[in-house]
């Protein structure tokens, strides 16, 4: 087990493709690359099992700040299938750690689906506590139900800076997760559109979409100006920049209500939950 500072992304993207060759959901190397990119992805700071060479297991660290905190972030554990069910993932988060507090890393971060007993109890016993439940919505653009758009409303829909969006972070019911956050949206501030709603020179509302993904980033509305359109009407701006078949809306709070009701009112169907786990180092 050793860092993965010296190693080439190439053989990092070769052992990804074999640890997730049998997901439904597969990344190809250029989306795997942005993604570590926007969730801040350490090599130095990331460690992997070798077999000669060859990756057979691994865990890819993002390393920045979470509610104030020095934190690292686990962006991807995986092992190829001939080595599975022999502890690898856990020698190599033993190993870590060190590294970790040598760093001055003073959490570790994850989340996993809630479904997956068996790694959420592993976990537990590495000593992580849940800290918050999410919801993950996904749906094919075009089944979604978006409410045309009313041509007396009040509120006027139009891009704005993402700067504008994060100077109202009060809009949000909940801190958003790691890689939704201001901070990963700044690591490739490029890869995203936001749209604000005004009413007047107020803003009132505003959506992050990544338009090679059909992620929706960030969707929030001032209280006051909700139920009124403004969600609908930013989203229905915001997808017509989308460039997947697909739209989806991950990690909300579970207690979100607001959230969790605008997706069904949209048809945006909720897929699963995680929870989001927490160590202190």
């Amino acid at each position: 087990i050793k860092s993965l500072g010296n190693t080439n992304f190439d053989r990092i993207w070769e052992a990804f493709g074999n640890a997730f060759e049998d997901y439904e959901s597969q990344v190809n190397k250029e989306q795997l690359k942005v993604m570590l990119k926007r969730r801040g992805f350490v090599p130095e700071l990331s460690f992997a099992a070798f077999d000669d060479d060859a990756i057979v297991s691994f865990t890819l660290n993002g390393i920045g700040n979470f509610n104030n905190i020095s934190t690292a972030y686990d962006t991807g554990t995986g092992t190829i299938k001939e080595f599975r069910g022999r502890n690898l993932s856990s020698e190599i988060f033993a190993f870590s750690i060190p590294w970790l507090k040598k760093a001055n890393i003073r959490q570790y971060l994850l989340e996993v689906l809630q479904h997956n007993s068996p790694a959420v109890h592993i976990y537990q016993k590495n000593g992580f506590e849940i800290t918050r439940g999410f919801n993950y919505f996904m749906q094919k653009q075009q089944e979604l139900a978006i409410r045309p758009a009313d041509p007396d409303s009040p509120y006027v829909i139009r891009q704005t800076a993402l700067s504008d969006c994060k100077h109202h972070q009060q809009f949000c019911d909940f801190p958003p997760s790691w890689q939704n956050s201001f901070d990963a949206i700044g690591r490739k501030p490029d890869d995203f559109l936001a749209f604000g709603a005004f009413l007047g020179p107020k803003l009132t509302g505003y959506c992050i979409l990544e338009p090679n993904t059909g992620d929706i980033t960030q969707i929030a509305v001032d209280r006051e100006h909700r139920r009124k359109g403004a969600g609908s009407l930013l989203l229905g701006e915001a997808l017509k920049h989308n460039r997947h078949d697909s739209v989806k809306l991950l990690n909300a709070d579970v207690d979100c209500g607001s959230i969790a009701g605008f997706a069904k009112a949209i048809n945006l169907e909720l897929k699963g939950k995680q929870f989001e786990m927490i160590k202190e180092l």
